[in-house]
């Protein structure tokens, strides 16, 4: 028997202010921090608060300067990546506040709500990048690179696709399936796009837009971190839903998402950028793959000869930047956290 989610009431006055669980519980929608069901939810609310930032903040003006002077490969790559991550966030914003609608716990709906804004502000860092360094009939263009370029709708369908049951009829089952797709997009299908530009970074190139990059990145991993608990709440109430059958579904899911975000390597750099090897990248996704599995509970099985750590190890100098002592790359005081694996940087 398939077990709807209800929606949250706007008001229970009867309910107690700490909900009684995740999903199809009691709650009388009052939010105090103080009296909260879930222990973590403060910490992470803190957490987001502390990420805070918008596009305004990172001067474009040297980016503006170098991307004409980008090969055309890399030219290419650049606009084609920024456009698959606007699409993805796109459909993120849209996906975070659905699951808002049936999350009763206030605490945890109230992060939802922040990590919706969040993938907002990431989709406006797009459009700031874009307009900034090419004309509005090419920012036009990229928005529109969706519906024009084959692999890039495959990704697409396929996080579609999979937010759909729980968008249509939203289920434990289908709730639980969602999370695992949610955790595909924001945890393993933007990673080859973020090495592109690390890389540039790393090479001086264009590095205004990837201190962008790493805040997108290091708030994209706390979305993780969120999505994570929610479904382990959900399974720790709801146990008969922790099935071998639930595992086979999350092992094939993340093996056909590493297959695409490979196939989308292959076209955008494959071994056409100078400091990525593919073979290298390949076998990152592969152990982001596996590693994002692991943290829902279903192991390292997507691919069981993929490496154990971090084949990119270049890459993990660019993901944890002391955020709180300076800017990315460019040495600049500012107010931002540290990063650590509290907030975001665990071993990428």
């Amino acid at each position: 028997m398939m077990i709807t989610i209800a929606k949250r009431e706007l008001m229970d006055a009867q309910a107690p202010n700490c909900s009684t669980s995740m999903i199809n519980g009691a709650s009388s929608n009052i939010l105090n921090w103080d009296d909260v069901r879930f222990p973590w939810a403060y910490p992470k609310y803190k957490v987001m608060l502390a990420n805070f930032w918008t596009p305004f903040e990172i001067n474009m003006g040297k980016d503006i300067k170098q991307f004409p002077q980008l090969s055309q490969v890399e030219q290419d790559a650049f606009l084609k990546i920024i456009g698959l991550l606007a699409l993805l966030d796109s459909i993120q914003s849209d996906y975070a506040s659905k699951v808002a609608d049936y999350i009763t716990d206030s605490s945890v709906n109230a992060l939802m709500i922040m990590l919706a804004q969040q993938e907002v502000i990431h989709n406006h860092s797009y459009s700031y990048v874009l307009s900034s360094i090419v004309p509005k009939k090419i920012q036009d263009e990229v928005f529109e690179y969706w519906r024009t370029e084959h692999t890039l709708r495959k990704r697409n369908d396929f996080i579609t696709n999979g937010y759909k049951d729980f968008t249509e009829q939203p289920s434990i089952e289908n709730f639980l399936h969602s999370i695992i797709y949610d955790v595909i997009l924001e945890g393993l299908f933007f990673y080859s796009g973020f090495a592109f530009f690390y890389n540039l970074a790393r090479n001086q190139k264009m590095v205004a837009t990837s201190t962008m990059i790493n805040y997108i990145n290091r708030d994209e991993q706390i979305h993780v971190g969120l999505f994570e608990k929610i479904y382990k709440e959900v399974l720790k109430e709801n146990p008969e839903y922790n099935t071998p059958e639930l595992e086979q579904y999350a092992i094939a899911a993340f093996r056909k998402a590493a297959e695409l975000e490979i196939e989308w390597g292959r076209e955008i750099i494959g071994n056409k950028m100078d400091g990525i090897v593919f073979e290298e990248l390949e076998q990152y996704i592969q152990y982001m793959a596996n590693k994002r599995c692991h943290q829902l509970g279903h192991g390292r099985n997507v691919f069981p000869h993929a490496p154990i750590k971090n084949p990119l190890r270049w890459i993990i100098a660019y993901q944890e930047v002391d955020l709180g002592k300076t800017d990315f790359f460019e040495q600049k005081s500012r107010q931002y956290t540290k990063a650590s694996d509290v907030n975001g940087f665990d071993d990428l």
